[in-house]
């Protein structure tokens, strides 16, 4: 297997732990809410909201995400873009799972340093 092929592999594992911990932390009444590729879009979603709000971190990076303005934006974007639409209640635990699980990969990141 090509390194390549490994990187891409590792990802797509990655990528199922990712949303299997949102659909863990969201339940199983929200689980039925939305599929895998709506899970997808929220985190790419989340993602850029990021990077548009990175300038704002503190000089230890830590950004203040508010969930409520995000799910907001995932909505809105949803909307124009054919997605969704997603029961808000719902949104904002994915949202709170997808910010959760990264703060805890990062810290492990940070451990392994």
């Amino acid at each position: 297997m090509s390194a390549i092929d490994n990187e891409i592999l590792l990802g797509a594992i990655e990528d199922a732990k990712e949303v299997t911990y949102i659909y863990n932390y969201i339940g199983q009444e929200n689980r039925k809410k939305f599929n895998e590729a709506d899970i997808f879009y929220c985190i790419d979603v989340i993602m850029e909201y990021i990077e548009a709000h990175s300038s704002q971190a503190d000089a230890d990076g830590f950004l203040d995400v508010d969930i409520e303005d995000v799910a907001k934006h995932i909505e809105e974007k949803a909307e124009k873009e054919g997605m969704g639409p997603y029961d808000h209640d719902a949104l904002i635990l994915v949202v709170d799972a997808e910010l959760d699980y990264n703060e805890q990969y990062h810290q492990n990141d940070q451990k392994a340093d």
